[in-house]
């Protein structure tokens, strides 16, 4: 295979496209010690992010049981990617597969009149903060997801979700970016790596993980209230 112009970011990911390699047989021995290495990444990676938050993933389900259990709702966001990762977790909450409990939850980038109307009018940064602003109450949950965690439209809606007393809880990836500086984000779970292909498999590993433990929390609640 030949080529004019250099694709950097494919070029980095998949190298033997870009070799000038002839011989078939040695491109599929590329392609799939390329998947072999890249799944090997992630189960480790994986691995890494159970090992450093496995307690405080139990601790935040608990926060978010008790949240649910009070009749609070889970308020998603994020952007690009990670609003698409954002309405996966909105929908495994309010629509599991099979018997799980349904809970309350919704992506914020679902509404796209909401959302082109805010950042036309006002700007892009208050996208999250003044849906929050009008739907939050005290109680409710705010699920914010980035890579970078630079995000300055996350940023401001977990200060506004605070404010108004949700249960905030921040994914983000590489160092946790401005998200690790927030004094408004009570449970934050970042994902160690420069990739952000492996960080939002990882990130999704994570949120399903959340999931099921909350899930978990909110039995034992109930099984609590039994005589």
């Amino acid at each position: 295979m030949t080529r004019e112009h250099p694709v950097d970011g494919l070029e980095a990911l998949y190298p033997f496209l870009y070799s000038g390699e002839s011989d078939l047989d040695a491109v599929l021995r590329q392609v799939e010690q390329s998947t072999v290495d890249k799944v090997r990444e992630i189960v480790a990676l994986r691995g890494d992010v159970l090992a450093a938050d496995r307690d405080r993933l139990f601790t935040c389900a608990q926060d978010l049981a008790h949240a649910f259990r009070g009749g609070g709702r889970l308020l998603a966001f994020g952007n690009g990617g990670s609003s698409t990762d954002a309405q996966d977790l909105a929908s495994l909450f309010l629509s599991p597969a099979g018997d799980a409990k349904p809970l309350p939850a919704f992506g914020l980038t679902n509404d796209i009149a909401v959302v082109t109307a805010l950042s036309n009018d006002i700007g892009f940064d208050v996208v999250f903060a003044r849906q929050i602003g009008a739907f939050g109450r005290p109680g409710d949950i705010a699920v914010g997801l980035s890579t970078s965690g630079n995000s300055a439209n996350l940023l401001r809606a977990f200060d506004e979700a605070a404010r108004r007393g949700l249960v905030t809880v921040g994914i983000a990836g590489y160092d946790g970016g401005k998200m690790a500086e927030l004094d408004s984000i009570d449970h934050l779970f970042v994902v160690p790596s420069p990739s952000v292909h492996r960080i939002q498999e990882a990130q999704t590993t994570l949120y399903h993980a959340l999931w099921e433990l909350t899930l978990g929390a909110l039995d034992d609640l109930a099984k609590g209230d039994q005589p």
